[in-house]
């Protein structure tokens, strides 16, 4: 029986919507806005970093589609499939910029160091838990690699509890990593610090987005919402604000200092689940007419634009920055590292993706058809 092929363009385009949250929070690492001049700008970026939490969401969720069709259309579910289209998909990218970045800090010091024990750990998808204990790393681009190894976490434990526990296990799995989830969060929040803590780059915290996913996908059974512009709109626009209250007023800020006491960190994680469940429904089911193609294909590119965009930031704001303030001097503009720097780099990251998907992540791809039995959009 020939499946049919299963594909959500929106969802592709709040893929790039992700990054774009990304995009613009990594931005202030190099080239903070002034919060006092610049208000809802600073703020907006700060939330950014939530776009992290609805990758993983949207990963859970379309996974999860798709073993539960493999199941219905076959009665079975491949983990071998599985795991081979994952490793396909995921690690010639993954490791060939981690080990390009090594080889570079072993040729230069302007990128910082990579030592042998963090090769390691990263080469074992562990890296979040190495930030969690450590900090982060003196090699800024490797950075965002973190939320890979959380994301290959999961990849591990979803096959096996489809294939052996069916929907009644993956909801139970899910139910479990969100209680997990919040006792972790308490128990961050009974020991505040005014320095760096590992509670967002926990497996453990993030974990509660891939299991709203996973079950999302399951009650939702196929529906689909049909709702006017006016309303998606609406729940968009919804999705921010929630955001935006968990990190203005009950102080979710990724890596940033916690001092919240209990309620206010159970308050502001929720409103961070509750904003990326906002998100998703005002993109679900949105007509392909309502989509723009640009950023459609943008989104498909999306784990590229990822894995590269905080290079070029470093590029543009560290290693060439006296060249381009130099040229942006001679050219009148003064402030270039808001304008010219912040284009340059978003400009960079998307060539840089088109590329690396055209003529090395496809060809992956291309192999990954091979063990797949519920065709998507690769």
């Amino acid at each position: 029986m020939e499946a049919k092929r299963y594909y959500k363009p929106e969802l592709d385009l709040l893929r790039f919507c992700a990054f774009l949250f990304v995009f613009f929070t990594h931005r202030m690492d190099l080239a903070p806005i002034n919060p006092t001049k610049y208000y809802w700008a600073y703020h907006i970026s700060l939330v950014g970093v939530f776009g992290v939490p609805l990758f993983f969401f949207l990963s859970a969720f379309l996974i999860t589609e798709l073993l539960t069709k493999e199941q219905e259309l076959y009665g079975k579910i491949s983990i071998k499939s599985f795991y081979i289209r994952r490793i396909l998909r995921i690690w010639p990218l993954y490791f060939t910029f981690f080990f390009g970045m090594v080889l570079l800090t072993s040729l230069s010091d302007k990128f910082g160091h990579i030592p042998p024990k963090v090769q390691f750990v990263f080469s074992f998808f562990s890296g979040n838990w190495y930030i969690t204990f450590h900090d982060w790393l003196s090699c800024y681009p490797i950075n965002p690699l973190w939320s890979i190894s959380v994301e290959e976490q999961l990849y591990i434990l979803i096959p096996l509890l489809a294939f052996y526990g069916g929907k009644r296990g993956l909801k139970i799995f899910s139910f479990l990593a969100i209680a997990m989830a919040y006792l972790t969060i308490i128990s961050y929040a009974q020991h505040p610090t005014t320095g760096f803590t590992g509670e967002w780059t926990n497996s453990f915290v993030q974990f509660q987005f891939f299991a709203a996913g996973i079950l999302l996908s399951i009650y939702l059974k196929g529906w689909q919402p049909n709702w006017p512009v006016a309303v998606r709109i609406s729940g968009f626009i919804g999705g921010l604000l929630c955001w935006l209250m968990a990190s203005i007023v009950f102080k979710i800020n990724a890596d940033a200092p916690h001092l919240s006491n209990i309620p206010e960190a159970i308050a502001g994680w929720l409103l961070v689940l509750i904003g990326i469940l906002l998100f998703f429904l005002s993109l679900y089911g949105t007509s392909t007419k309502h989509l723009p193609s640009a950023f459609v294909y943008l989104g498909r590119i999306s784990y590229g634009l990822y894995v590269f965009h905080i290079t070029m930031f470093f590029l543009v704001y560290v290693v060439f920055k006296d060249e381009l303030a130099a040229f942006s001097k001679m050219i009148g503009l003064y402030e270039w590292r808001n304008n010219v720097g912040f284009l340059i780099a978003f400009i960079a990251a998307i060539t840089t993706s088109m590329l690396s998907y055209r003529f090395f992540e496809k060809p992956f791809l291309r192999l990954k058809r091979r063990f797949t039995f519920i065709p998507s959009r690769d």
